[in-house]
């Protein structure tokens, strides 16, 4: 059980107490970290003993001083210092299980961590909380919590993560609760299995346990090629998705006259499914769930702003894009030598449209044969933090592939406007 050094920051304590990236801190004042969450506690403290381990195995005891407020100023290689918390579930619709075989051993861990959920947001099913880990939630109030709950009927629900645990919601949640903690929950929608009905007695249920529940997310379910699965499932369409939209929206319109926010928000794959026009920018209230997928679309365009760029001249661009997204990018963009490229996604299935699913593969397959001065590409396709998409090709193997053009990720609407400026109006 370790926590290893990553990076040191310029000018930090860390720095001062001449740490070095490789370095493993072992114990705190004689206590063993769990995790960044333990250390950060641990480290409140105005004397500190640190044990660490260097690279080469030698173990040092470093005593010091320190402000209550000062922080370590290091980063680690992995938040959680013992063991990710793995899913035990085996749900439906789990996307994990249907990611093509031989890809890096990273994208096929399912974890179900609360410590992920509280530090990054991950979505946790809450079924492998032991009474150990409400202790430590409630010690800490590791709050806001960010739930998967798919549905708030005990036995479908226990159908759908395929374990008995699944039906123990009620009572997690309860805990939760009872412990002060707020949470964030999601619903992964499944046409014919947790929507109509099912769907409007979770909403009710959820909309009950305000406050602590902040929002409720619906999102449909994904599926790609890979799937061998023989539980049935059933992916929306353009009339099923309007069918959605206005279940869910008589909901959001009662809360809204009510309290003034939306609370239950649709992923912005129904909307683009179903070919409606997003809601307004208002509407998502503070963007509560937008690492879910919730509102990027609206956000993207009021980030962009309502200006288009319509300026013709000798400087070409290929904007790529998923299929769904691509219809959003030709109504900003209205300019002769800036061509909008939806990818159709063979590596996973044609059904799988969003941009950060794209391969590297499948963007140089679509890339081929034209020309062009500068190559724009979803961020989102990038694995975070590193320059490689899920397929291990890499973004500097993309722009050897289409060289002298540039290639530029883009992550947000206000980055495109400013790119699309520079190089096509310079």
């Amino acid at each position: 059980m370790e926590g290893k050094i990553s990076r040191i920051e310029a000018g930090s304590l860390a720095e001062e107490l001449e740490l070095e990236v490789g370095d493993k801190i072992l114990k705190v004042n004689g206590k063993t970290p769990l995790d960044i969450i333990d250390l950060s506690f641990l480290l409140a403290e105005e004397e500190i003993e640190l044990l660490i381990e260097h690279a080469d195995g030698e173990r040092e005891l470093i005593e010091f001083e320190k402000d209550v407020d000062e922080e370590l100023g290091a980063e680690f290689e992995s938040a959680v210092f013992d063991k990710i918390r793995r899913c035990k579930n085996n749900c439906v619709f789990c996307f994990v299980n249907m990611i093509a075989p031989n890809m890096r051993k990273t994208l096929s861990i399912k974890d179900d961590d609360y410590r992920l959920s509280f530090l990054f947001g991950n979505f946790i099913t809450l079924t492998n909380l032991t009474a150990k880990d409400f202790r430590r939630i409630k010690s800490y109030h590791l709050s806001p919590l960010f739930v998967s709950v798919h549905t708030m009927n005990p036995a479908l629900r226990a159908k759908m993560l395929r374990t008995p645990l699944g039906a123990n919601i009620n009572q997690q949640l309860d805990e939760l609760e009872k412990s002060g903690v707020e949470y964030h929950t999601q619903v992964v929608l499944c046409k014919d299995l947790n929507d109509g009905a099912e769907l409007d007695f979770t909403i009710a249920e959820i909309l009950k346990r305000r406050p602590h529940a902040l929002s409720l997310a619906i999102v449909p379910v994904g599926v790609t090629k890979y799937r061998r699965d023989k539980f049935l499932l059933k992916q929306f369409d353009k009339k099923s998705a309007l069918k959605v939209i206005a279940q869910v929206e008589a909901f959001q319109k009662k809360i809204r006259a009510e309290t003034g926010r939306t609370f239950v928000y649709l992923g912005d794959e129904f909307y683009l499914l179903a070919e409606k026009e997003l809601p307004p920018a208002e509407f998502y209230d503070d963007f509560p769930q937008i690492e879910n997928g919730i509102g990027m679309t609206r956000n993207f365009i009021e980030e962009f702003g309502a200006k288009k760029i319509s300026v013709a001249k000798d400087f070409f661009v290929d904007v790529v894009s998923g299929t769904s997204f691509a219809k959003v990018l030709k109504r900003l963009v209205d300019a002769p030598n800036v061509r909008i490229l939806p990818v159709e996604n063979k590596f996973f299935g044609e059904r799988v449209n969003v941009s950060g699913l794209l391969t590297g593969g499948d963007i140089i397959a679509a890339l081929e044969g034209g020309e062009r001065d500068l190559i724009l590409i979803p961020a989102t396709a990038l694995k975070a933090g590193e320059e490689i998409f899920l397929d291990d090709v890499t973004l500097k193997e993309l722009e050897n592939k289409f060289l002298p053009a540039k290639v530029i990720p883009i992550r947000d609407g206000e980055e495109f406007r400013r790119i699309l400026e520079e190089k096509v109006n310079e």
